[in-house]
């Protein structure tokens, strides 16, 4: 196996993998605070497989990470009383067994104890770190838009959003939950608006993941043609060779 061999294999590995990201994408069109995804790409200079007279050293092709584009998806009007969707930057912040987590997905209940939970069971979060407790027979709960609860005209708590000055330190975990895998601590949002009775879906554009998706799977074929070639070309080559000795 040749150089161009080499260089065709590391190509298909890279678009084998973006091809997985942008089917994740489409997967998750429907889920609530679900961001978008693309695949870095990077050249990897190494020595060639053999001396050939060619170009020293071969460029390989390699992932280099995941970019995840946290623009904000489109609010919905669902009418649910602890639907909750931040309009702006922000997160809100749960509390897993693992650690804190952050999310966007708003789709928050009470759990038998009046706790201010997600639809995974964890604990949302005030702005000081603490849990929220809510007692169903003060009534009907009202929630501001910089995340204040009241019952009638007692405040019963706020919900906290918290943003970070570099998104990318945040890993995504699974759930819909990120991790803040750095020493930087979360900083209350200020510019940011919580809407009750929203929820904010992804903001994934189908039309450009579908065609992501052609071009990828076209890449990956033309690849492949140039690589049967180039192994066509070897064998016809030793196939003469032999015939000459």
């Amino acid at each position: 196996m040749d150089n161009a061999l080499y260089v065709g294999l590391s190509r298909q590995m890279v678009l084998r993998r973006e091809m997985d990201i942008v089917a994740n994408n489409i997967a998750n069109i429907d889920t609530n605070g679900f961001k978008v995804e693309s695949l870095i790409q990077k050249t990897d200079p190494a020595e060639p497989a053999m001396t050939l007279g060619g170009p020293r050293p071969v460029k390989f092709v390699a992932t280099d990470g995941v970019a995840r584009d946290f623009g904000q998806g489109t609010l919905t009007q669902t009418g649910g009383p602890l639907d909750l969707a931040i309009e702006g930057k922000g997160f809100f912040q749960v509390q897993t067994p693992d650690g804190p987590r952050f999310t966007r997905d708003g789709r928050f209940t009470t759990d038998t104890t009046g706790k201010l939970v997600t639809q995974g069971g964890q604990a949302v979060l005030d702005e000081s770190g603490g849990e929220i407790v809510i007692d169903g027979e003060k009534g009907p709960v009202s929630i501001g838009p910089d995340g204040s609860m009241s019952q009638g005209n007692e405040r019963v708590g706020k919900v906290g959003v918290f943003e970070f000055a570099n998104p990318g330190v945040l890993s995504k975990m699974g759930d819909n939950l990120y991790k803040n895998v750095s020493n930087l601590a979360a900083a209350p949002a200020a510019q940011t608006r919580v809407r009750q009775g929203f929820l904010e879906g992804s903001n994934v554009k189908p039309v450009l993941e579908i065609t992501r998706m052609v071009e990828v799977s076209r890449a990956y074929e033309q690849t492949a043609k140039m690589m049967d070639s180039e192994a066509d070309l070897s064998r016809r080559a030793v196939e003469r060779l032999g015939r000459v000795q």
